[in-house]
C-alpha cells in the first residue's frame, strides 16, 4: 500500500497558480478604504480575472462550469485562497454559497438548477440557509419550531430565524421548516423550502451584532410567508438528509480555510520573534516563544493530516462523518490556539487592530460554534467510537481506519 502526501504536478502547479494570484493580482488590488462602489467594482473586476484564469468554482464539476476538483486537491485551493479574507468570494467558493451550491447540485429538480443554481454558478446571484433559530439548540434541527401548514396548493410558513448568514444579500433562501407531525428528537419532520427574497411574509428584523461587529448574520421574522409544493428542495420530509448532507464537505471546508490563518498566524508569529529584540536576545531566542512556535507547529501539522485524510474519505464515497467531526473541532481549537499564541508573541501590538491578528481572533472564536460547537462534535465522536467497540471489540475503526 502506497501513502504518498505530494501532489501530481499538475495539481502542484495549480496551487502555485492559485498562490500566486491571490498574492500578486486579489491583495495588492483591494483597498479595504475605497469607497464602497469603488470596492465592489475592484471586486467584481477580480471575478473576472479569475474566470480568464481558470479559478473559477473550484468545488463544482467541469459541466457546471467549475473545475472539478476532489476534496483533496480543493484543501489546497482553499488553503490558498484563504489567505486574503476576499479570496474565496473571488474564486466564487465562500460560504454559505458554496454548500448550497453542493446542496442543490444534489438535491434540485432540472428546473431548480435552472433557476436558483446556475445563478449562483455565474456569480449574479447569492444565496443564504435558514435554520438556526433563537429559541431551540441550533445544534439540533429536530427540535425545529418553524412550521409549515398546507393550505390548499401552497404551503404556510411562521416561524422565527437567526444568525441567517448572508440574508440581507441573498437572492433566495433555503428554508428549513418543520412540515410532519414527528415526536420531538426525531428526524424527518423537516422539509426544505426553496424561497425567493425577497417575499411577503420574510422579515428581516436585524443584523445580529457579535464581538466584531455587524456581520451580515441576520434575524429573520416568518410571518404568513406563501410557497407551493415546485419550491420544495429534495422531498418532502427530507430537511434534516438534506442539511446533514450540506453540513459535511461545508465543515471541511470552513477547516481548509481555517488552517490558512492559523499558517498566516504562525507565520506571523516567527516573523515577530526573528526581529523583536528583548532583554538581550531577540525572542527567538528564548525558550517560553520557541515552545509557543512549536506547539503551534505540531498543530497545524496534525490539522493538515487530519483534513487530507478526511478529504480523502469523501473522494473516495466513504463514511467521513466521524473524519470530519474530528478535523472541525480539532482545527477550529487549533486556529484559536495559535491565533493567540500570535497574540502573545506580538504584546500589545497583536491585542491592537495595527495586525489582522486581533480581528482573526474574534473570527477564530466563532469557528468553535459555526457548523456544530464544539461539545456536539466531540458527543458524536465519542457516540461513533463506542458504537465501533461494541460491534467489533475495537476501537479502530472510529480513529481513521488507518492502517497502523
Amino acid at each position: 500500500m502506497a501513502i504518498d502526501f505530494t501532489l501530481a504536478p499538475e495539481h502542484e502547479d495549480l496551487r502555485r497558480k492559485v498562490r500566486t494570484f491571490i498574492q500578486e493580482t486579489v491583495i495588492p488590488a483591494v483597498d479595504e478604504n475605497a469607497s464602497r462602489d469603488d470596492y465592489l467594482r475592484t471586486i467584481f473586476g477580480l471575478r473576472e480575472k479569475a474566470k480568464a484564469e481558470g479559478l473559477w468554482l473550484p468545488h463544482m464539476p467541469k459541466e457546471w462550469g467549475g473545475m472539478g476538483l476532489g476534496h483533496v486537491e480543493l484543501a489546497m485551493v482553499q488553503a490558498e485562497a484563504a489567505k486574503t479574507r476576499l479570496g474565496p468570494w473571488v474564486l466564487n467558493c465562500m460560504a454559505p454559497d458554496e454548500g448550497n451550491m453542493h446542496t442543490l447540485l444534489h438535491w434540485a429538480s432540472d428546473d431548480q438548477k435552472e433557476r436558483y443554481l446556475k445563478p449562483l454558478l455565474e456569480g449574479v446571484q447569492m444565496s443564504c440557509f435558514a435554520m438556526t433559530e433563537p429559541e431551540v439548540a441550533g445544534s439540533d434541527p429536530t427540535l425545529i419550531q418553524t412550521k409549515a401548514v398546507k393550505d390548499g396548493d401552497e404551503w404556510v410558513i411562521n416561524g422565527h430565524k437567526w444568525f441567517i448568514s448572508n440574508a440581507r444579500r441573498a437572492n433566495f433562501a433555503i428554508l428549513i421548516a418543520r412540515t410532519e407531525d414527528v415526536p420531538p428528537g426525531e428526524r424527518g419532520g423537516n422539509t426544505a423550502f426553496l424561497v425567493d427574497l425577497p417575499s411577503d411574509g420574510w422579515n428581516d428584523v436585524r443584523e445580529v451584532e457579535t464581538m466584531h461587529g455587524s456581520t451580515g448574520h441576520s434575524e429573520i421574522v416568518i410571518t404568513d410567508l406563501r410557497v407551493t409544493d415546485e419550491q420544495i428542495l429534495g422531498g418532502r420530509g427530507n430537511g434534516h438528509r438534506l442539511g446533514q448532507y450540506r453540513l459535511g464537505p461545508a465543515r471541511l471546508a470552513h477547516c481548509m480555510r481555517w488552517i490558512s490563518q492559523a499558517e498566516t498566524a504562525l507565520d506571523m508569529m516567527v516573523d515577530r520573534a526573528l526581529n523583536r529584540y528583548s532583554h538581550g536576545s531577540v525572542l527567538a531566542d528564548k525558550q517560553g516563544v520557541q515552545w509557543l512556535i512549536a506547539d503551534s507547529a505540531m498543530e497545524l501539522y496534525q490539522c493538515k493530516l487530519m483534513v487530507l485524510h478526511a478529504a480523502s474519505k469523501i473522494d473516495k464515497g466513504e463514511d467521513f462523518r466521524t473524519e470530519v467531526s474530528m478535523a472541525k473541532h480539532f482545527v477550529a481549537q487549533s486556529l484559536n490556539r495559535i491565533v493567540d499564541r500570535a497574540v502573545q508573541v506580538h504584546g500589545a501590538l497583536g491585542y491592537s487592530t495595527d495586525t489582522p491578528l486581533a480581528h482573526m481572533f474574534q473570527h477564530a472564536r466563532w469557528a468553535r460554534l459555526a457548523d456544530g460547537a464544539d461539545e456536539i462534535h466531540q458527543m458524536r465522536i465519542a457516540e461513533r467510537t463506542i458504537d465501533a467497540y461494541r460491534s467489533t471489540g475495537s476501537t479502530w475503526a472510529a480513529t481513521g481506519g488507518l492502517p497502523l
